[in-house]
């Protein structure tokens, strides 16, 4: 097990040292950041001002290395449209979209796993046909128009929950819903098929026959390995979640780390989407690191491959 941790460990740090990469060069793929931060009618001597002063000058090896070494540290700079240090901006926000990640991937799971396993323990009944309804209707349904429904329904007319903010655990709950429902789809299909595979296996139809419980067989047994690829979605989905929140939390005006990310790139304020991309590309690699040791923890075979 620690063989497998220390070389998934090393892969994880290969994919954030690439991924700070290219979170760094994003700052010059639009163009001269000089210029973009000048503003229209700017002079050449107000740009090569505006590149001295914030370092544009020197060697882009040195300014990735002087970069990289700073974020280690939590000093992504000062916002250049805030005018706040990123790091205390990025610290106010992002429990917004946490909270909202975690509560959304809750959902979805308390929602999809159970149906999926029903829905293969009892094919083409009325069950796995609901179950495959709501599959559909979750991928072809826009999360927005979704959003913007619920707000409607339960908000506006029954007043059960509040329309917008993040004051309270109210205030959470439709945003819960819309995206936590966006991953209930996938997270439900792989679970039916993977409950349908392992039913149909050799070692299950022989513990059915020891008369061992049908409900140990089915979780200890079946659920057990059946889950093993869902780990694996859930903390993609997981990832998904939090770095694409930017449309419910706008929808549900929650200010989180997304809505952050969208006044940022509209903004130009290239210190805080440097620092947003590479936070929420390191919290994907963390949840697939774990979601890899989950698995091996699991399925032992999987330490062997």
């Amino acid at each position: 097990m620690l063989r497998f941790f220390l070389k998934r460990l090393g892969l994880a740090a290969l994919v954030a040292f690439t991924v700070s990469l290219i979170s760094f060069s994003l700052l010059f793929l639009a163009g001269d950041p000089a210029i973009a931060l000048a503003g229209e009618g700017a002079t050449d001597a107000d740009i090569e001002a505006v590149r001295i002063q914030y370092g544009f000058d020197r060697p882009v090896l040195e300014q990735y290395g002087g970069w990289l070494g700073n974020a280690l540290t939590g000093d992504f700079g000062d916002s250049y449209y805030f005018k706040t240090p990123v790091i205390h901006l990025v610290a106010e926000k992002i429990p917004i979209t946490m909270t909202l990640g975690l509560c959304a991937i809750s959902f979805a799971i308390l929602l999809s796993i159970p149906l999926g396993v029903l829905a293969a323990v009892k094919p083409n009944s009325l069950i796995d046909r609901f179950a495959l309804f709501l599959s559909v209707i979750g991928q072809a349904m826009p999360s927005f128009w979704f959003g913007l429904i619920l707000i409607v329904i339960f908000a506006v007319n029954l007043g059960w929950v509040p329309v917008s903010g993040s004051d309270s655990w109210r205030h959470f709950i439709l945003p819960t819903v819309v995206l936590g429902y966006y991953a209930t789809p996938a997270i439900m299909r792989l679970t039916r098929a993977g409950m349908l595979e392992v039913l149909r296996a050799d070692y299950i139809r022989t513990a059915r026959a020891k008369g061992i419980r049908p409900g140990k067989v089915l979780f200890k047994h079946a659920l057990r390995n059946a889950v093993i690829p869902v780990v694996g979605l859930t903390a993609v989905q997981l990832g998904f979640m939090l770095g694409g929140s930017v449309i419910i939390e706008s929808i549900f005006a929650l200010n989180g780390a997304g809505f952050l990310a969208f006044e940022s790139i509209s903004r130009n304020d290239f210190p805080t989407v440097q620092a947003l991309i590479l936070i929420f590309s390191l919290i994907y690699v963390l949840l697939t690191l774990l979601a890899d040791l989950l698995n091996a923890w699991l399925d032992p075979r999987i330490r062997e491959a």
